[in-house]
């Protein structure tokens, strides 16, 4: 199975088309991580319209952020601690593919905790040398990477809450993680391509500021469909070599 929000796993979910479209898009965001090997269904039943803006909610109180040991543990970089000083504090991360570079702005002060996690695991060189390993093409529009594993079931060692969800949408150029279910967020994410319509339970953590390019031209690429029409596999390998942090 393979999660695309999930981890692979969601992108089963994606496979049943019609009813599971609805629900299937959003499991694919889902990172199996904490949910262990099943696509996460959650809250795929009702769709948001695709908006101009990625978030719309003021960030959850530091206390609600902390970080849970959790299976699986591949590449494993340890737990990050949280400041709320240091969370806040704004960056951009740029994804050096083989594809290309896409940069986006971290959403600091939206998802504190989302975004405290990718920047440890970034400066941990977590995501060096993975790949993306979910593309969709059929009603929903992403690329989803973040597994060091490659397969949409690997996960960091620990799990998170969710953030920023209220009245949250996904047009293109959003970057959201992927779940397993409530509160189960991990190190997969996605990249949406093109407005994208999602039940508000993907915690948007950053929005594309170069690179949207990038991902179209990935998504013309087309995919392998071993999830189903329209998800699976991006046929262009699109290879990590590098993310890089940069303060401001």
């Amino acid at each position: 199975m393979s999660r695309p929000f999930l981890r692979k796993e969601a992108p089963q979910v994606l496979r049943r088309q019609g009813a599971l479209l609805a629900a299937a898009v959003l499991l694919p965001l889902v990172t199996a991580t904490q949910a262990g090997a099943a696509a996460p269904a959650a809250r795929a039943g009702t769709t948001t319209p695709a908006g101009p803006a990625a978030v719309t909610t003021p960030a959850q109180p530091a206390a609600a952020c902390a970080y849970t040991p959790a299976v699986p543990a591949d590449n494993y970089k340890g737990i990050p601690d949280f400041d709320p000083v240091k969370a806040a504090r704004p960056f951009s991360a740029t994804l050096r593919t083989s594809q290309g570079a896409i940069t986006f702005k971290a959403l600091t002060d939206k998802a504190p905790c989302t975004t405290n996690s990718f920047r440890f695991l970034a400066e941990k060189h977590y995501f060096d040398g993975s790949h993306c390993h979910r593309l969709t093409t059929a009603r929903l529009y992403v690329l989803q990477c973040g597994d060091p594993t490659g397969t949409g079931s690997g996960g960091p060692g620990y799990s998170f809450p969710d953030e920023n969800l209220t009245g949250a949408t996904y047009p293109a150029g959003t970057v959201a993680m992927a779940n397993a279910g409530p509160n189960t967020n991990g190190s997969q994410f996605f990249f949406v391509w093109k407005d994208t319509k999602l039940s508000p339970a993907y915690t948007p953590f950053g929005r594309v500021t170069s690179g949207l390019d990038v991902l179209k031209k990935i998504a013309a690429g087309g995919e392998d469909d071993q999830n189903g029409p329209g998800d699976g596999y991006p046929t262009l390998p699109v290879n990590i070599k590098h993310v890089q942090i940069r303060k401001g």
